[in-house]
């Protein structure tokens, strides 16, 4: 068994155990070793994992020994030694203290460390029943090479004869020591220490994946989900089967964790969400019903009845007639009472306990008036896989707040609901089915209420093995692990002074079980059913397959990562596709050109061939040219290799061309062709000639595209190559055109003019520069164009963005798009949105940012003229990396700098005599009063009589935090949080005594869907006075 670095102190139960020994006596102490039994194992010996040894220590003539402590022989455990240390007179303290020890402690290397699971007894010799055992675990370490109990057993007791622990002077005592490997957490195999994988954590979807583990490990479940019907065009995002299907299977058949982003992705569920805790009982319920609901017509329809689905009985029986009342119902999953309950069975006895109906509370039966009644529950029938949710979070009435209960709460191993004659079970239920349950699965929650971690603990097979199912890592534990130390309630921490203070510190467990599922005894053998290959559709184990081969096909292109060199090749073709279309700076997107995967020690004349045969070119024809980085952040063909750099192997080739060190090496191919279209020899070229690339700009289209490259001599002059321009571009021959080079484009766009009439030399054009060139234009055909010239439209592009915009009222859905110019004013905006609408009076339009990590609006909205760009507008909360393309309007009834001036608040008013409540909308000036407020409604409500006084309260969940004075200010109270509460003031309460109280009255009812549960519902919070 591999174990991880043990768990915190908190999860370690036994009383005033775990310290290790301390003394505070100065000076070297006797020391005298007794002789003990043999250690069996040799240093060296190698053994199976976990090693364990029990060894036994016989010590004569105990109580005559005058010594402070006492080590045993070393003994061999896991090729460690150990020894066990006592004080026969106790560590300074009135108990037997008593250790275990790491022998070698003195001369192992700096650093050392190793863990072990162990524990320590002195036995009795009279009655073995009575031998005090104690087991702890720990960390060994060059600082703790001892651990164990200092207050282990009172003396009085160890030294009294009669007890049977000294006889005939003789004391015995035990240890077992298990050691166990620690295994770092990144190293650590799940699969190979357990046979199980676990499932990647969200964010915040643990809780999911401990309630994934426990269906997943149902195997008639899991057989059951990998029959429902799906087709090889469904996508595992949006179908839950298919998600679910494809998760099973990897789970089943993958060697390492498993994602569940498909998953949730088929919940409609975003990224936000997988950071939000949900509520375990109703995923399962929500998961359950759409699974019961995409089963219904196929071949496994019903299997979620059958495994989960039982039905219970609810009665009112009259005492002193004959009548009664049932209902029956069915349940997926039981919720049982923690607080008050010690077990499982005392929640089930709770659950069934009869109320009596009397008094006040008498029942009004059919025909027989108001009468004596019970009411109860009993249960029809339990389903094969018994699901029961353990409350441990509940409503702290009294604190006014959602609670956890730690209490202890014990759960068996197998549980008997057929008890005391079937004290559970109604007298329509079939007695001839044995309701006896093992114990599957214990899902437990660790933390408090407002957050912590989910983990499981499960029995795959039934065996005695548990597992526990931590997110992506998977351990085996034992039964202790699994089930008392998740009964919740206290702990005691272990004393850190022993001899000063011998009083345990007790505190409260806060981890413990939540939910349990057993399976009955009697459908053990159907439930735990063979799942293989055949019962996974084809289409599905194909589409497994080959996205695994993938996924390991990748895992090796990066392990051999290091042995080869991408080579990207751009070229013409490449140039002329993506111009235009998906970039319009630069020249080519080099992910989306002709990539090749080279051994880095071929020569680069070997990969020459692999290019002729793959695009045609033969090699003669082929010339490379390197790209460059430039200061300015643009990448361009910076010069030709030369020949001996490509008698050069690939990876030298590419360490001198990369500064970055990565494993790319991108480069341009130059293919001079001929009038037919064939390759040439490229042509020689001189430290005179330039390279240089052509845009060609069309303002009526406002489009631009690539139309090649031209050699030009550095001396030479623009008007030298432009007839060949002309021709590239297909313009007539006189046709007048404007040349601009494209400089940079970050941080901002930088295009300048080029006089045609000074050389390429003097207007600084070098290998790699870009030209763009239009059609020139006379002033008055400019003014025909949103952007005449090569910079605006270049400015254009640099700034312009899609923008989303959603109606505030239905924050999910697009309504339309703009195309807008992050330079864009305020008022540019919202003129155009204006216009989008049909409006005429653009500051009636409100908007409000998107917030990219809830994904809804943001709080506030964007005050008139609050920002000075779109930009502005669309940046998360000033993170200028991140950005968003949505945003919220409004249509207002006034003008937006006019409401600014007003407050606005939603007021519910309470009719002092009708049961109905009216929402209103009260606009004032800012500086209003509460009084003006007041004023206000009363000229929109209908009041019981013409002189009542009203009065606006403050409430929160019900609850009445503040009644206003007339004379507050409007302008702070916050109405998004709390409600605003309006209503009459009763005559009696205007005119209060000294001695008169006002308190606060909360009106409840049981819910009658819930047995036995005191679900208190708030309904209104009004004042009473009392007198």
């Amino acid at each position: 068994m591999t174990m991880m670095t043990p768990p915190p102190l908190d999860q370690q139960e036994d009383e005033e155990m775990l310290v290790p020994h301390q003394e505070f006596t100065e000076g070297p102490q006797p020391m005298e070793v007794i002789s003990a039994e043999p250690a069996t194992a040799p240093e060296n010996q190698q053994v199976e994992d976990p090693p364990t040894f029990k060894y036994r220590w016989t010590i004569e003539n105990f109580s005559r020994m005058n010594i402070k402590k006492l080590y045993s022989d070393t003994f061999f455990v896991g090729g460690y030694k150990w020894r066990v240390l006592i004080f026969p007179k106790g560590n300074n303290v009135d108990h037997l203290s008593i250790y275990l020890d790491v022998a070698d402690s003195t001369t192992l290397p700096y650093g050392w460390s190793r863990f072990a699971q162990f524990s320590l007894a002195v036995v009795n010799q009279i009655h073995g029943k009575y031998t005090i055992r104690k087991d702890t675990q720990h960390q060994f370490n060059g600082r703790e090479s001892d651990w164990g109990f200092t207050s282990f057993m009172s003396l009085s007791e160890l030294y009294d004869p009669s007890r049977g622990y000294l006889v005939n002077d003789t004391c015995v005592i035990e240890a077992e020591v298990s050691v166990r490997k620690v295994v770092d957490y990144w190293s650590y195999d799940s699969k190979k220490e357990t046979g199980y994988v676990g499932l990647k954590n969200q964010g915040a979807t643990c809780y999911m994946n401990s309630l994934l583990q426990t269906l997943y490990h149902i195997p008639y479940f899991r057989k059951a989900v990998y029959h429902m019907p799906t087709t090889e065009n469904d996508m595992p995002s949006g179908s839950i089967p298919l998600a679910l299907q494809s998760l099973f299977y990897k789970l089943q058949y993958s060697d390492n964790s498993v994602a569940t982003k498909e998953l949730t992705k088929s919940f409609g569920w975003d990224t936000y969400d997988s950071f939000m805790q949900h509520d375990v009982q109703e995923l399962n319920r929500v998961l359950c019903e759409k699974l019961e609901d995409k089963m219904k017509g196929t071949v496994v329809e019903g299997t979620i009845q059958h495994l989960f689905e039982g039905h219970h009985m609810n009665y009112i029986e009259c005492i002193n007639v004959d009548y009664k009342s049932t209902r029956k119902e069915s349940f997926y999953d039981l919720q049982l009472d923690v607080k008050g309950c010690r077990d499982v069975y005392a929640s089930f006895d709770k659950y069934v306990e009869v109320e009596r109906l009397e008094g006040d509370n008498k029942y009004q039966a059919e025909n027989h008036g108001l009468q004596d009644a019970k009411k109860g529950v009993l249960f029809i029938d339990f389903p094969p896989v018994l699901q029961l949710q353990l409350k441990r979070f509940e409503y702290d009435f009294m604190r006014d707040t959602m609670v956890k209960i730690n209490d202890r709460y014990e759960f068996p191993l197998q549980l008997d609901l057929d008890r005391d004659n079937g004290r559970y079970l109604s007298p329509d239920a079939d007695r001839r089915v044995r309701n006896l349950y093992t114990l599957h699965s214990v899902l437990v929650h660790s933390g408090g209420v407002h957050g912590g971690h989910y983990y499981a603990f499960i029995r795959p097979t039934l065996s005695d093995q548990w597992f526990k199912f931590d997110d992506e890592r998977v351990t085996k534990e034992d039964a202790k692990r699994a089930l008392e130390e998740q009964y919740g309630g206290e702990e005691e921490l272990p004393q850190t002074n022993p001899g000063f203070n011998n009083t345990p510190f007790k505190f409260t467990k806060y981890s413990n079980a939540y939910m349990l599922v057993y399976i009955r005894e009697s459908d053990k053998e159907k439930i735990m059913c063979n799942v293989d290959e055949k019962d996974i559709a084809e289409h599905l184990r194909v589409r497994l397959k080959k996205e695994q081969e993938e996924k390991e096909h990748k895992k090796k292109e990066k392990a051999e990562a290091h042995l080869y060199t991408i080579i990207k090749v751009a070229r013409n073709e490449d140039l002329a596709e993506q111009m235009g279309r998906e970039i319009f700076f630069d020249l080519v997107d080099h992910d989306k050109v002709r990539s090749f995967r080279i051994q880095k020690q071929l020569p680069f004349n070997h990969f020459k061939e692999e290019v002729a045969k793959e695009l045609g070119i033969p090699v003669q024809f082929q010339r490379f040219w390197l790209w460059a980085k430039r200061q300015n952040h643009t990448y361009r063909p910076n010069r030709p290799l030369l020949p001996q750099e490509e008698a050069q192997s690939v990876g030298q080739l590419r360490e001198v061309s990369n500064k970055a060190h990565n494993a790319e090496l991108k480069l341009f191919l130059e293919v001079e062709l001929g009038p037919d279209l064939r390759p040439l020899p490229p042509p020689l070229k001189t430290k005179e000639d330039i390279l240089l690339f052509f845009k060609l700009y069309d303002p009526e289209k406002e489009a631009m595209r690539f139309v090649g490259r031209l050699f030009v001599k550095a001396l030479g002059k623009p008007t030298e190559i432009l007839p060949k321009l002309i021709e590239m571009a297909e313009f007539p021959a006189n046709e007048e055109i404007e040349l601009y080079e494209e400089i940079k484009f970050e941080p901002n766009v930088m295009c300048e003019h080029i006089d045609k009439r000074i050389s390429f030399k003097s207007s600084q054009l070098e290998d790699g520069d870009i030209i763009c060139y239009q059609k020139a234009l006379t002033s008055a055909s400019r003014d025909q164009f949103r952007y005449p010239d090569v910079p605006s439209f270049l400015e254009y592009v640099r700034n312009r963005q899609v923008v989303h915009f959603r109606s505030l009222e239905k924050p999910k859905e697009d309504d339309f798009s703009l195309e807008l110019s992050k330079l864009f004013s305020y008022d540019d905006v919202v003129e155009r949105v204006a216009c989008r609408l049909g409006l005429d009076d653009p500051t009636k339009i409100r908007l409000t940012s998107h917030n990219c990590y809830s994904q809804q609006p943001k709080p506030q909205p964007i005050k008139y003229r609050g920002v000075d760009h779109l930009s502005d507008m669309l940046v998360h909360y000033n993170q200028l990396s991140q950005t968003s393309d949505i945003l919220y309007y409004e249509i207002l009834d006034i003008p937006l700098p006019e409401l600014q001036g007003l407050k606005t608040l939603k007021v519910a008013f309470h009719h002092a005599t009708k049961e109905e409540v009216a929402i209103h909308s009260i606009r004032l000036p800012k500086n209003s009063t509460v009084a003006d407020v007041i004023n206000d409604l009363k000229n929109k409500v209908e009041l019981s009589r013409p002189d009542a006084e009203l009065r606006l309260l403050e409430v929160f969940y019900h609850k009445i935090y503040k009644i206003f004075p007339p004379g507050e200010k409007i302008e702070n109270i916050n109405d998004q949080y709390w409600t605003l509460r309006a209503e009459e003031i009763p005559e009696e309460e205007k005119n209060l005594g000294p001695h008169d109280r006002l308190i606060h009255v909360y009106h409840f009812t049981r819910d009658p869907n819930q047995n036995q549960m005191a679900s208190i519902v708030c309904l209104t919070c009004p004042i009473f006075s009392f007198r």
